[in-house]
């Protein structure tokens, strides 16, 4: 039985919408708002008590949003528009909305600095520089997202010979995205500390952030296609309004992409600003990247993303494992629901998602928030800087390789379907890109995304205790450090012992006299064929 992707019948199909909502709009929103305030709390430590500095940043970000409020008029497109017509009409808004706050913020820099005026022109750079930054990346990620570009491209023509090239292909071209978005982050970050040290890395994240509004939008934009298109197929609408919806889809899923990679962006100067704050509050003077304690540091920091992304990616197959079963008992269970006869529980499958996403996020957390706690107290303040600098910079680019990658598996899958490529729809290519964006869902819409929570919430974590561990020597009372390491212990064994130690067995046979979909004891196979959707963590 071949069951469409938004079919009413599937009982996930509900869930999967709201998955989208909870993921690209609420998740993302939390992610950049938590970017906006961790740079503007930077900027303030960083700017050492001088008032004018102190209260810059607030000043840019509260005209940001008038600026936003600007940029949202700019944006119109005609009936008929092509992929680069309507992704240009997106960038309308963006630019409209960044040289209003370019404008602001020189008035700012022009009066604020009252006889000083080259400092506040410098300051200024930064946020130019940051504010460029962030277009820039943008649109680099929408070069290797989008299939009018020649990566998607190149993934739809790999799926000729199974999902197996689609894969490779699609990590490759993630792996070589990586390269544009660091040039213009490391330019952004030697340029600004040129201009203004510290401080000017962290305006330039707020620069980058000033026009969050008309971002996030943008960003939002993807999910609400989406669902458009799942009304569209779940209402039976006429062809035509599900081959807008899809176009539409199609470019959302390049500006969740453009999203995601100006979020890794921001979070990684928003880190970095952190980090200078931290080496200030804990009176580090420097950091040797020789010493065996920094690299040590910095090897723990680097495992770590790793080690968050295997969590989120294992949690995303377990979860979607108890909805697989729960919809293969829907299926074996209520008459006529195979044939659209009947209504689906689409809430069950809800409550699943839920839950689990509740409860897969604990051990993450826990990791998140006391590694930095462990190593700051157990070994020290040093150490602490060099497992900063680590996660900063295996989180970059791990979270750039996977949300790129994710959005080209997407946008090949969408190649197929909606222009036609590859003999369209129902091919063996399609069926392989359908591997390739299953795969890549957990990819872009939940392990990339944490990746940057992660290195922003270690790095607050660790400016919050810096004044406990200020000046003290590497293993200086190292014995506090075994309370944190005792309770991750704990944790994972709670953990383990109430959520992981009984797995859901989604190989279980099903027959007709029904089952339980939370012990994995179901009773009736769905075709091969059948496509499940995946809950977004």
């Amino acid at each position: 039985m071949d069951i469409p992707e938004d079919a009413p019948r599937n009982p996930a199909v509900i869930a999967d919408n709201v998955g989208d909502n909870v993921g690209d709009v609420a998740g993302m929103g939390a992610d950049l708002f938590e970017s906006f305030v961790g740079s503007i709390i930077a900027a303030m430590q960083l700017a050492q008590g001088d008032t004018t500095k102190v209260m810059l940043p607030i000043w840019v970000a509260g005209l940001g949003i008038f600026s936003s409020f600007f940029g949202y008029f700019a944006v119109s497109a005609k009936d008929g528009a092509s992929q680069k017509d309507l992704m240009f009409a997106l960038h309308k808004g963006t630019i409209v909305s960044s040289i209003f706050s370019l404008g602001f913020s020189a008035i700012l820099c022009g009066t604020l600095f009252e006889n000083r005026e080259e400092e506040g022109w410098k300051i200024f750079g930064c946020i130019v520089l940051g504010l460029v930054a962030g277009i820039m990346i943008g649109q680099v990620t929408e070069y290797f997202t989008s299939y009018s570009y020649a990566p998607v491209k190149s993934i739809t023509d790999a799926g000729i010979t199974g999902p197996a090239t689609v894969i490779i292909q699609g990590l490759g071209i993630g792996m070589i995205s990586c390269v544009f978005p660091v040039l213009i982050i490391v330019i952004t970050i030697l340029a600004c500390d040129a201009l203004a040290q510290g401080y000017g890395i962290a305006m330039a994240a707020v620069g980058m952030l000033s026009t969050l509004g008309v971002t996030l939008a943008t960003d939002a934009y993807g999910p609400v296609a989406d669902n458009a298109g799942g009304i569209a197929e779940m209402a039976d609408l006429d062809e035509r309004v599900r081959e807008t919806t899809d176009a539409l889809d199609a470019l959302g899923n390049t500006t969740a992409a453009t999203g995601k990679g100006f979020a890794i962006g921001s979070a990684v100067l928003t880190a970095l600003s952190l980090l200078s704050s931290f080496k200030i509050q804990a009176k580090i003077p420097a950091v040797e990247f020789g010493d065996p304690v920094v690299l040590s540091g910095m090897l723990i920091g680097a495992m770590l993303p790793f080690l968050f992304a295997a969590l989120t990616m294992l949690s995303v197959q377990k979860a979607a494992g108890a909805i697989i079963i729960e919809v293969r008992r829907q299926f074996a269970e209520i008459p006529g629901l195979r044939e659209g006869e009947a209504e689906a529980d689409s809430d069950k499958c809800v409550a699943i998602s839920t839950q689990s996403s509740v409860e897969e996020m604990i051990l993450p957390g826990i990791y998140a928030v006391l590694s930095p706690i462990s190593v700051g107290f157990l070994i020290g303040p040093v150490c602490l800087a060099g497992l900063l600098g680590g996660a900063i910079v295996s989180g970059m680019m791990l979270a750039i390789m996977m949300a790129n990658a994710g959005g080209a598996w997407d946008n090949s899958k969408k190649y197929i379907e909606i222009e036609g490529a590859r003999g369209g729809k129902g091919t063996e290519t399609h069926k392989a890109c359908v591997v390739g964006d299953t795969v890549g869902d957990p990819f872009k819409d939940t392990s990339g995304p944490a990746l940057n929570v992660l290195i922003k919430l270690m790095s607050l974590i660790s400016l919050v205790i810096a004044p406990i561990i200020s000046g003290k020597e590497t293993w200086d009372e190292w014995y506090w450090g075994l309370i944190p390491i005792a309770l991750m212990l704990l944790g994972t064994f709670l953990v383990y012992h109430f959520y992981w130690k009984n797995g859901i067995d989604i190989t279980a046979e099903v027959g007709n006299s029904g089952g339980d979909a939370e012990t994995g004891k179901a009773d009736a196979s769905v075709e091969e064929g059948e496509k499940e959707e995946q809950p977004v963590n």
